[in-house]
């Protein structure tokens, strides 16, 4: 037992030791930094491809297996719902244990939820689809989460910039699943599959990738090199610094955390609302799913591939200007999906484009904000908090969707969306002061 115990205290020793030296190496820190930059790309692309198969062909799967329109969102509602979860323990183990833990274990439950979503279809048992929902939710949840490990290790005027260079890659993976919807469902029906299973085989496969490309190239942890590079600095200033000063160290921007975290939520909302139900509306007025396919892998391509021109806008500009971009943007947006005739490919594309590029205004904005507004010794514990927050804002927009269609109209849905997006230029407006640091 001892012998044991002595093997784990060296272990540490040692790990001490080699964040240590990143800790005194401003050019080690660097090529870190460049190193979890692409072993985070190289996740979000399978990533991507994980997190298609649900917002494509989830609520069409629910309709088959349920045969009510009005239920179609629910499985949005779930997976969403699931990566409230998810995000809350990604946080979590994060702030614990480093990124690496936490992203892992989100990835490798997304898979395992994928898996689950295939059995139930198989077995046609509502439950298990509604239960691996959840689970697969996790996926999303960690998908999302990786934007984070990308700015452990970015200089202050990067940071929005580091952020979306983790999240443009996310395109290649996420306009690719929703275009092989039809080859995917051929091949789950050669397997002797429904063929709406066969975008969930994707994301099986593609959530368990990204989860062992993180195990196995995600190291020394970014989070935990941040953390003693932030320990070995506020050492070395303790003794030329005052009371006060010191304190800084562990100020929370509550303001900053709320204002952004508000961004995050409210756009969440619209995107997912009028997202879920699009697939349904398009079969309602004769589109095919490969119809469906090229208008979600747009949709999916402009909520990430703008990032590194929002990352510069959000560096150079301040998160307010594209708070307020993202608002108008999503207004726009819900506008042209409610006048859009049902047969009009070209306005849905339209609609659906302008949806996903105000989601990443909103997105990037408000989590540069969240970066800022936190010390690290709460950061990934707060970050993963708020994408709880993200996540139950989208079950919630996932779960009204259907409600609201079956009851009015997809037209009714878009424009409650545009009234809803305008909340965004008062709340960023209240955030006006010059105490909380959120001014650009």
């Amino acid at each position: 037992m001892a012998e044991i115990h002595a093997g784990l205290g060296e272990k540490a020793q040692n790990l001490t030791s080699s964040l240590a030296e990143y800790a005194s190496s401003p050019e080690k820190q660097r090529q870190l930094h460049a190193r979890t930059l692409k072993v985070v790309i190289l996740s979000q692309i399978f990533g991507g491809a994980g997190l298609a198969a649900g917002i494509t062909v989830g609520a069409l799967l629910a309709q088959d297996m349920l045969g009510d329109d009005g239920y179609a969102g629910i499985p949005t509602a779930l997976f969403t719902l699931g990566s409230a979860g998810g995000a809350l323990m990604v946080g979590r183990l994060s702030q614990r244990s480093g990124r690496r833990a936490g992203l892992v274990t989100g990835f490798m439950a997304g898979g395992v939820g994928a898996i689950g979503v295939v059995l139930a279809a198989l077995l046609n048992n509502v439950p298990l689809l509604f239960l691996s929902m959840l689970i697969y939710g996790a996926g999303t949840a960690t998908n999302l989460q990786a934007r984070y490990a990308a700015t452990d290790l970015a200089l202050p005027s990067n940071r929005a910039k580091a952020i979306s260079m983790a999240m443009v890659f996310t395109t290649f993976g996420a306009v690719a699943g929703p275009n092989l919807v039809n080859l995917t469902g051929q091949l789950a029906a050669s397997m002797g599959a429904p063929k709406l299973t066969g975008p969930f085989m994707l994301a099986a496969a593609a959530y368990l990738a990204a989860g062992l490309v993180l195990l196995l190239f995600l190291r020394p942890d970014p989070f935990l090199v941040a953390t003693a590079i932030a320990d070995a600095e506020r050492s070395a200033a303790v003794l030329h610094q005052t009371e006060q000063s010191q304190a800084q160290d562990y100020v929370v921007n509550k303001k900053g955390i709320m204002v952004g975290a508000t961004v995050m939520v409210l756009t969440q909302i619209v995107m997912i609302a009028i997202m879920t139900m699009t697939p349904v509306h398009m079969q309602h007025h004769g589109h095919g799913l490969g119809e469906v396919g090229i208008v979600i892998g747009l949709h999916v391509a402009a909520m990430f591939l703008p990032s590194p021109l929002t990352g510069v806008l959000v560096d150079r500009f301040g998160h307010k200007l594209m708070s307020y971009a993202s608002g108008l943007t999503l207004l726009v947006s819900g506008a042209l999906a409610a006048l859009a005739p049902g047969d009009s490919m070209g306005m849905l594309i339209l609609a659906l484009v302008l949806l996903g590029l105000g989601w990443n205004f909103g997105l990037i904005s408000g989590t540069a904000a969240i970066v800022d507004a936190t010390p690290l010794r709460i950061r990934a514990k707060t970050q993963g908090t708020v994408d709880v927050l993200i996540a139950l804002a989208g079950a919630s927009g996932g779960a009204l969707s259907g409600m609201v269609v079956a009851q009015f109209s997809y037209a009714a849905l878009a424009l409650a969306g545009s009234v809803l997006s305008l909340l965004l230029i008062p709340v960023v407006i209240g955030s006006r002061t010059k105490k909380d640091g959120w001014e650009p």
